[in-house]
């Protein structure tokens, strides 16, 4: 690489309440849709002394009209898009 450059590192936008998202799961297509809620708080089972049923951090309404809870591993922040959440600049 030439003196005085950098390898420029691809920054993907984070996951967060408003964003637009595709959800991918093994067994299932990928859907898109809105994050609603963050559930960060919750995630920790081990003080809750449960593991059979685990949290996801993530509630997304689906265009479909369905509401999914995802981990962020099942998301993909869909580039280009802009938040419409509570707080969120409309114009860019």
């Amino acid at each position: 690489m030439a003196e005085g450059k950098r390898a420029e590192k691809s920054v993907l936008p984070a996951v967060a309440v408003g964003a637009r998202v595709r959800v991918r799961r093994r067994a299932e297509p990928a859907v898109t849709g809105e994050v609603v809620a963050d559930y960060a708080e919750l995630t920790d089972t081990e003080e809750r002394g449960h593991d059979w049923a685990p949290v996801r951090r993530w509630a997304v309404a689906l265009d479909d009209g369905r509401l999914v809870f995802a981990d962020t591993a099942d998301l993909i922040v869909e580039p280009g898009t802009r938040k419409s959440g509570p707080g969120a600049n409309p114009n860019g």
